[in-house]
């Protein structure tokens, strides 16, 4: 079945329970049980940005910062990939100290390593349109970049005057050179008008995104946002829901920060039609550096030992582990991936 935005609309106002039934029932419909995994690496929590709910923004001076080298971001990936990893994502503040010639050398390391038998998702923020092209070229095959808001004046004034309009841009730069799509927003922002969730749905479908990830706002005792009110999880889930009838045949995350804010968040999510998990394998001694938000969990255990938990945790609502590749059906059917591969 095709929603129309209206129907979804129409759907979370009258019976929100029966928008997460409808959503999981489609999320099986298009993917099965499978549950994709990906392997999350902090590379580093350096940041120019100074974004007012962020944990590891530019101003927080009492964050210890650090960055992985060549040769611990080869180590955790080679460990990964024996451990069965088939997707690896980079993630890390907008750090410039990472330019283009050292993501791109290590891009093709990785690729070489895995012999080109992986996913590489980047997810460092605003980049020159020709630094998009040469990391896809060099091997990167997914981009990461949450708009979190799609409220104009919001996005402004919480990313310190970066304007919505530059972060859509840069989404349209990394389209234009062949990745693989993802962004999201966060729920429960302070400030957010009434039909805030409304709006982040609908820009998520304007934008054709072929992964989505949402996440609560939890405040960070560290930024001004600090005295803001938690929101309940119930409004992650339902974006969740909605995005998914929206966009079925994206892949969507549930989240760690749903995890974070109730203990079978993760699980909840997959319940409204997420299918990705993403166990965080950083070496602990620097995960527990990378706290956008706090009390942040399996900050001390290996990510390695969390696919274990994670497995019982998809056979508790009937899901099952995949360690595929997984590229999102929408972009596997825009052609992109195959054209790419022939090339």
């Amino acid at each position: 079945m095709i929603f129309s935005e209206q129907e979804v609309l129409d759907l979370y106002h009258r019976n929100p329970e029966e928008l997460c039934r409808q959503a999981e029932v489609l999320c099986r419909n298009t993917y099965g049980n499978k549950v994709y995994l990906r392997g999350l690496i902090e590379f580093s929590n350096y940041c120019v940005m100074d974004c007012l709910y962020c944990g590891i923004r530019k101003s927080h001076s009492a964050v210890k910062r650090y960055r992985l080298d060549h040769e611990m971001i080869m180590a955790i990936v080679r460990k990964g990939y024996e451990a069965g990893l088939r997707t690896f994502v980079l993630q890390g503040g907008e750090d410039p100290w990472y330019d283009e010639a050292y993501l791109c050398r290590l891009l093709e390391n990785i690729k070489s390593l895995t012999r080109d038998q992986c996913a590489i998702t980047l997810s460092c923020g605003i980049r020159p349109r020709h630094e998009y092209r040469a990391m896809k070229q060099a091997g990167a095959d997914r981009y990461l970049m949450r708009f979190e808001t799609a409220d104009p004046e919001l996005h402004q004034y919480l990313r310190g005057g970066v304007t919505l309009k530059q972060r859509l841009q840069a989404l349209d730069d990394l389209k234009a050179s062949g990745f693989e799509i993802g962004s999201g927003f966060m729920t429960g922002l302070p400030d957010e008008k009434p039909d805030s969730l409304i709006k982040n749905v609908s820009l998520c479908k304007e934008l054709e995104l072929d992964m989505v990830g949402i996440g609560p706002f939890i405040p960070h005792k560290a930024t001004p946002l600090a005295g803001a009110k938690q929101k309940p999880l119930s409004e992650a889930l339902y974006a969740v829901a909605m995005v998914r009838l929206l966009l079925p045949l994206a892949n969507i995350p549930a989240t760690t920060a749903m995890g974070t804010l109730e203990p079978d968040g993760r699980e909840r999510a997959l319940e409204c039609g997420a299918n990705v998990l993403m166990p965080n394998i950083t070496p602990a001694e620097f995960k527990k550096e990378y706290l956008l938000y706090p009390d942040k969990i399996c900050l001390e255990e290996s990510g390695f030992e969390c696919i274990g938990c994670l497995s019982l945790r998809c056979r508790g609502v009937n899901r099952e582990l995949s360690f595929e590749i997984g590229h999102s059906q929408s972009f596997m059917n825009k052609g992109v991936y195959y054209a790419d591969k022939k090339s």
